[in-house]
Order: C-alpha cells, then structure tokens, then sequence
C-alpha cells in the first residue's frame, strides 16, 4: 500500500456554504506534472474505486496521519455518492464525525487552515510510461484502488504539487497575454490553483509563526542549544538545524510561492 500527499484549499463548515463538519477536498488532481515520485495521474484513476465505494454503501474513511490502527483517528468520511472525478481531479465531499475523540479537532484545523495537505492510501492496479509535452518521461498512474484519504499536517519539503499549479498558472497568463480567452472550466481551475497557493502559503507562515515563537521561548528560558549538545541533537529523528535557521528555510519557502 502506498500513500501520496499534496497540498489542498480545504473548504469545509458554513464559512465556505457547507453544513457544520462538512468539507470538501481534492486528495488528488490530474494536473500533468510529476511528483517526487516521477508519478502523475490520468483521469479515469479513481473511477473504479468511486463505483466500487457507491455500490457498498459503505463509508470510504477519513483518517488523521494515515492512523489505521486507532479508531480515535478516524475523524470522518465520505460515501461514494459524494466522490467524483471532475476536470481537476478527484473531488471528495464528506462529513467529520464531530462525536469522535479527534474529529472536532481536525475539523477546527482544516477550517483555519492549519491543515493543508490531504494524503490518501492506496495500491496501482495498472499504470505505464508515458511521454510529456517537454520530452519528460513518467509513470502514468492509470487505475487505482484507494483504502481511505488523510488530513495531515504540511511537510517541511516543497511538494511538486505546488510547482505544477504556479506552472498553470503561468500558462494561463501566457495564453491571455496571447489574446487568447480563458474558457469558464479553465478559468474554474486557476481560481481553484490559486486558492491552494494562498491556502498553503496561510499554512506555512502560521508554521514559521510557531517556530519563531518557540525561539523566544528557549532564548527567554536560556535554554538554547550549547555546541556539546549538538551529537545529541544529530541523533534526534527531528531536523539537526537549529529552530532559527528553521524558521529562515520556512521564510525562504514562503518567498517562493
């Protein structure tokens, strides 16, 4: 089983029109951009899955974390009724359950943005090479069997996700430079590319807020890293940098998008 996660604008609650815990989400788009992985995914990948989840009348889970093995992190779902494929990818409309240990929790972070990334799990039942418009070969994830999806917090590394939307959006304005009109589906998407930008540029300057935070804490404290620590620290599984140059690798991202 094999995950894959991107960032998202997570629309979720009566702020963005939906029932209290509600939301709406895209755990993965078509956009022809490969990720870390040297993956994309073709319209089409999701839709043996979609039948399948509708023709249960099951509940496809909703998890924090990917955490299969306690029922605490199960924090919604949806059913197949409310999944679709749609011009941007696969497009999932649930409920978090709000009588769940964590469920009000992540509803409370995805609505403020401090959750920004959805991951889901799933196994390739048929993939293959294919070739991009730019000579690039990747593998072509063509049909899909998916277990659950995962709201999980934003990584640290800068996902091809982003790229590939600031790279739409960059065709988009060479077209219009062009003379050319956007049409309303393309003109949907780019609204939407745009949405995810300021949604994970949200996410990271609340992390870098939290960071800068924590170095006022441990300068007040007097309890900032001496260089004997520093073998201690390298054998952490945290990062080896210091919470200041962290707080600059985050600003530095930022910066970019």
């Amino acid at each position: 089983m094999k995950t894959k996660q991107m960032p998202v604008r997570i629309k979720a609650g009566p702020d963005d029109g939906l029932l209290e815990g509600e939301f709406i989400v895209y755990p993965s788009t078509f956009i022809k951009e490969p990720d870390s992985y040297g993956d994309i995914v073709a319209p089409g990948a999701f839709a043996d899955t979609i039948a399948e989840w509708t023709a249960s009348g099951l509940t496809m889970p909703a998890l924090y974390g990917h955490r299969m093995d306690d029922p605490d992190f199960f924090v919604g779902g949806a059913v197949g009724a409310d999944m679709a494929e749609d011009e941007i990818g696969w497009r999932v409309k649930g409920a978090f359950d709000l009588e769940s240990p964590k469920g009000p929790q992540t509803y409370r972070l995805a609505k403020s943005g401090r959750l920004a990334q959805l991951s889901f799990a799933y196994d390739v039942l048929e993939e293959g090479a294919v070739q991009l418009d730019d000579g690039r070969k990747v593998n072509e994830l063509r049909k899909l069997k998916v277990y659950e999806f995962s709201f999980v917090p934003i990584g640290a590394n800068q996902d091809t996700s982003i790229v590939a939307i600031k790279a739409m959006a960059e065709d988009f304005a060479s077209a219009a430079k062009a003379g050319r009109v956007l049409s309303a589906k393309n003109e949907e998407t780019l609204r939407g590319a745009i949405e995810s930008l300021d949604s994970t540029r949200s996410a990271l300057k609340n992390v870098l807020s939290q960071i800068e935070a924590g170095d006022d804490q441990e300068k007040a404290s007097g309890q900032a890293v001496t260089n004997d620590e520093e073998p201690q620290r390298a054998k952490s599984e945290e990062s080896g940098v210091s919470p200041s140059a962290r707080a600059l690798a985050v600003n530095q991202y930022i910066q970019t998008l």
